[in-house]
């Protein structure tokens, strides 16, 4: 009988993602140099995607204490318990506030000229709107204001892990792995061989698409069949 793999546990080293990401380029790794400006860009591949928005495994959920009166959360009341812990988060996804009972309700993302044109930012009740500013130190702005205690609970997706020292393994799940080795390929090539850009650009577009298809929440899809009726019916 054939025998068979019993473990499940592939995964590469940064310094393995940048040899074969070299080697699609039809290059080697020969100095310290040539890791130092792979794992550059493999920073920049990461900004992308947080930009790009595939990066949902990084999600987390957090409640914090909504005291009455407030406004707006920022610094740790936010996020963390360090003071520079917000900035890491990249955006906010979801907010719910539970009051004392354990009742969720939603509250609605809405936009900053939205927030902005609230005439009177003070009116109290339980917040059913917020606006996130996505700004270096991050701000959830809350409306109405609280008018009693809440627990505020949200996902935050946050940002990725740098790719760190050559002999890590990527800080990513194991089938975001031909994307980042796609993504690294093109961006070496754009470095190191031109001639090679637009053939590795469109593996990586292609490997992104799937990888972002992976990425999404899957949810039940329901339809609601429209009537119609002739007029004066």
């Amino acid at each position: 009988m054939p025998t068979y793999a019993s473990t499940a546990s592939f995964d590469l080293s940064i310094d393995d993602i940048a040899e074969e990401a070299y080697e699609r380029c039809g290059l080697q790794v020969r100095s310290g140099y040539d890791l130092q400006t792979a794992r550059r860009s493999l920073n920049l591949l990461l900004a992308e995607w947080a930009n790009r928005g595939l990066n949902l495994w990084t999600i987390q959920l957090q409640e914090k204490t909504l005291p009455a009166n407030t406004q707006s959360l920022t610094g740790t009341s936010l996020f963390g318990s360090n003071a520079d812990d917000s900035q890491q988060i990249v955006d906010i996804t979801d907010v719910v506030i539970r009051d004392s009972s354990n009742n969720d309700f939603a509250a609605t993302s809405i936009s900053r000229s939205t927030y902005f044109n609230f005439t009177t930012k003070t009116t109290s009740g339980r917040p059913t709107q917020y606006y996130f500013e996505r700004t270096i130190n991050p701000t959830l702005f809350l409306y109405p204001a609280a008018d009693t205690t809440y627990t505020l609970r949200y996902y935050a997706l946050v940002r990725m892990f740098d790719a760190g020292d050559y002999t890590n393994n990527a800080q990513i799940p194991f089938r975001f792995l031909p994307c980042m080795t796609a993504g690294l390929a093109y961006y070496m090539a754009m470095k190191k061989a031109p001639d090679r850009i637009q053939l590795l650009k469109q593996i990586y577009e292609d490997e992104f698409q799937r990888a972002a298809a992976q990425d999404g929440e899957r949810t039940s899809l329901f339809l609601t069949p429209k009537t119609y009726l002739p007029s004066g019916a």
